[in-house]
């Protein structure tokens, strides 16, 4: 019978490398490689293994749209793409005690009367599950549950069981006992990771897995793992505020960067119907400093508003500080105020900062900032119910986005009676009761804004 071997294993790119050596040979990080021992691959795969494939091309192959499964919470199934699809494994990462839990709780309850459905915890006792679901008002929801951390066992009752929807929290708790290392090292990750993949693949069942998130916010364990499932979620939000925001990075089944947004309660987390209301600051009246934008966050056009302060540098180097944006961003745009609109802010510390606690990662906000910092440099507000939105290239112009139709409508519904955008994403036709006003530079955007 074969030994099991020991190898070092990058926890970056998975690569390996027979003894420790201080950078990975495969993809060059340094300090990456860790220690893992593996037992032969005939006992770590002899019983996942499916049917054996045939090479077969691509004309004769059938293609088939999946029936998508709603989970019962209309924001996360505007994440997933429009619901769950069978064999489909998603990673939900995000910081201890955000609401993932809470989250898949609710999910699996309201999926559990259609869809069988098993909850699987190797953090928690099932005493504890079902005081979390008390709390929740889900005491008789037909949930199952099962505590356990061996992989062996969690894929011996998931084949006795026959559920439809699994919910394993957390990944990290999980080991097999084909290794040998602890259970959230690298190779115990990667390799329950696989087999839960392989099960879903084979069976049709829908498995979520919650992650652990490191202290720079990325989910624990290889890389290898995000490239592994088919859809990775994020799980944001402010601990002092109620409101929670789930991102998906990746899906292979829907749009990526989709938002949903949800808020904490009581009973647990219920959607947002209109998020854009969150993101709005309600001034009495207008305040310097403050632009409106519309943004797009996957299909869903968002307004938020973004607020700048510009003040007098009080000794060393001018400070550029960005909250919710990207900081070297906010440097070229101040570069671009300069050169192409005359407005001079090196002798000032200018803060910016997104409302809400949201991300914004699109170039669409380059105007809103560029407003919002030379509103507060004059100390004079912008006009009331302005939106804007539209990129600031290097040489000045200003850059039509996509989807702006929907930027206007979005803006219509709440309210909002000026909108001023790139040229080039002038509607064709006029609308009723919004003031279109494009502008192609930057001065032309300063000057209107002067009159």
């Amino acid at each position: 019978m074969a030994k099991a071997k020991t190898f070092y294993q990058c926890t970056e790119c998975g690569g390996q490398a027979p003894k420790w050596q201080g950078q990975c040979p495969q993809c060059n990080a340094w300090n990456t490689l860790v220690e893992a021992i593996a037992a032969p691959a005939g006992a770590r795969f002899e019983t996942m293994a499916g049917a054996r494939s045939v090479v077969t091309t691509l004309a004769s192959v059938e293609a088939k749209e999946n029936p998508r499964i709603a989970s019962g919470l209309e924001e996360f199934d505007r994440v997933l793409g429009g619901g769950l699809v069978a064999g489909g494994v998603v990673l939900l990462g995000g910081d201890p005690g955000i609401g993932k839990s809470t989250l898949l709780l609710q999910a699996s309850a309201a999926l559990g009367a259609a869809h069988r459905s098993l909850y699987v915890t190797g953090e928690e006792s099932v005493d504890q599950i079902a005081l979390r679901a008390q709390r929740l008002g889900l005491v008789n929801a037909p949930v199952e549950l099962l505590a356990e951390v061996r992989l062996e066992a969690i894929t011996e009752a998931i084949k006795s069981a026959t559920p439809e929807f699994v919910v394993i929290d957390s990944i990290q708790t999980v080991y097999t006992e084909a290794l040998t290392s602890a259970p959230g090292s690298v190779a115990q990750v990667r390799e329950c990771a696989a087999q839960l993949t392989r099960l879903a693949k084979q069976t049709g069942i829908v498995v979520v897995l919650v992650g652990h998130v490191t202290k720079e916010g990325a989910i624990a364990g290889p890389r290898v793992l995000e490239h592994i499932v088919d859809t990775v979620l994020y799980f944001e939000g402010d601990p002092h505020s109620s409101f929670r925001l789930v991102r998906a990075i990746k899906n292979r089944f829907g749009a990526a960067n989709e938002l949903g947004v949800f808020a904490m309660t009581e009973r647990g987390l219920k959607g947002v119907t209109n998020p854009s209301a969150i993101f709005l600051s309600h001034h009495a009246e207008p305040v310097p400093g403050s632009a409106i934008v519309a943004t797009l966050e996957g299909s869903r056009p968002l307004l938020v508003e973004i607020q700048a302060l510009v003040d007098p540098v009080q000794g060393g180097m001018p400070r550029r500080v960005a909250v919710g944006l990207d900081a070297q961003r906010l440097a070229l745009l101040l570069a671009v105020l300069h050169r192409h609109g005359g407005v001079e802010t090196s002798g000032f510390d200018v803060f910016v900062n997104a409302v809400g606690g949201v991300r914004i990662q699109e170039p669409a906000v380059d105007l809103a900032v560029l407003m919002a910092v030379h509103s507060s440099l004059r100390n004079k507000a912008l006009p009331n119910k302005l939106l804007m939105f539209g990129e600031v290239g290097l040489a000045g112009e200003i850059r039509p986005v996509q989807r702006g139709q929907e930027r206007i409508r979005e803006a219509a519904k709440l309210g909002f009676r000026t909108v001023l955008l790139p040229t080039a994403n002038r509607p064709r036709q006029a609308m009723q009761d919004i003031t279109i006003v494009a502008v192609d530079r930057v001065d032309a955007a300063i000057e209107y804004l002067r009159e």
